[in-house]
């Protein structure tokens, strides 16, 4: 066809990718031809994702949209590559088709029926913040500037913030944020420990769990950031939705004056019906009563006859 039958925006899939959480992406289906068409979305990962809705009707000169979820994922992929792909294929279908009557049988290629079709690439992106623990190959790292654990030499300067390796897993969550995104080399300060138990060092497992508010500040602003942004997202969402339905009820409002003037039109012409055959009756009435003859005059010639036929036979 020389005109393509769907315009898609945008043309590739953008998740943001994060650990035990959904991703959505809307994509928005534009038909500017002057028929009916019909569209279906299909991917290489069905479980992986959910379509809502995967099929629909694209009326003329209007737009329309699905909605694209990634289900929650446990393991990232390395360097954030992913190699899904969607394919959106689209059809003209008779006026007045209705979605519920879209079949598989309409995007089959056998016949010689055009089929348009187009694939969409899938990105995954990381989160505008930047988080104290990232996916790397699949697994959560901590990052080397939020390293919690007690230096290597602590045993050898004397320092004696090293804890006891009984009280290690209760202590550390006292102030961890989530067991799973946090790495304890509990093995390691075990050893310390055994090292430098001879020497007696009293211990103060108080000022090991002791963080400083700015820290926790800095934490939270990414999070702060992320919400805010998101909720941006949401409204630029739910304005451009707005938009569309102002703009159907203004088309619904035009209709409806059409109509009532095209009402009050055929209200006029049915009174100038109605004066035209009552006008014609009248005069179909003035008609029959010039036709006819009175009865008295009838009743005369009548006698009159009679007199003469009398008087002319004795």
């Amino acid at each position: 066809m020389a005109s393509e039958l769907l315009e898609i925006h945008p043309q590739e899939l953008k998740f943001t990718f994060e650990l035990k959480k959904q991703s959505s992406c809307l994509i928005q289906l534009t038909n500017k031809t002057d028929q009916y068409v019909a569209f279906k979305v299909k991917t290489t990962s069905p479980k992986k994702y959910c379509v809502r809705p995967n099929t629909g009707i694209v009326k003329p000169n209007s737009t329309s949209d699905f909605t694209v979820t990634m289900q929650a994922q446990r393991v990232a992929p390395p360097d954030l590559m992913c190699k899904d792909k969607f394919l959106i294929q689209s059809t003209v279908v008779p006026l007045g088709t209705a979605e519920e009557d879209i079949t598989s049988d309409m995007f089959s290629k056998e016949g010689s029926k055009y089929i348009e079709e187009k694939k969409l690439k899938v990105f995954l992106t990381s989160p505008t913040h930047s988080p104290v623990l990232a996916p790397i190959n699949g697994e959560l790292k901590q990052d080397s500037g939020h390293e919690t654990s007690p230096p290597k030499d602590g045993a050898l300067t004397g320092v004696e913030n090293i804890p006891p390796p009984r009280k290690v897993a209760e202590d550390v969550t006292g102030f961890e944020t989530t067991k799973e995104t946090v790495e304890l080399r509990t093995t390691k300060d075990v050893q310390e420990f055994e090292a430098s138990k001879e020497d007696t060092i009293e211990l103060k497992t108080a000022d090991f769990v002791q963080l400083s508010p700015t820290k926790d500040v800095e934490e939270l602003k990414p999070a702060k950031t992320m919400v805010e942004s998101k909720l941006v997202d949401d409204f630029e969402e739910l304005k451009s939705k707005l938009s569309f339905l102002d703009s159907k009820l203004n088309e619904a409002e035009v209709s409806i004056m059409k109509l009532m003037e095209e009402r009050s039109i055929a209200n006029r012409e049915k009174e100038k019906l109605k004066r035209e055959l009552e006008m014609l009756k009248r005069k179909s009435d003035a008609r029959t009563i010039q036709v006819g003859f009175p009865f008295l005059y009838v009743c005369m010639v009548a006698l009159i006859s009679l007199a003469v036929g009398y008087f002319s036979h004795p």
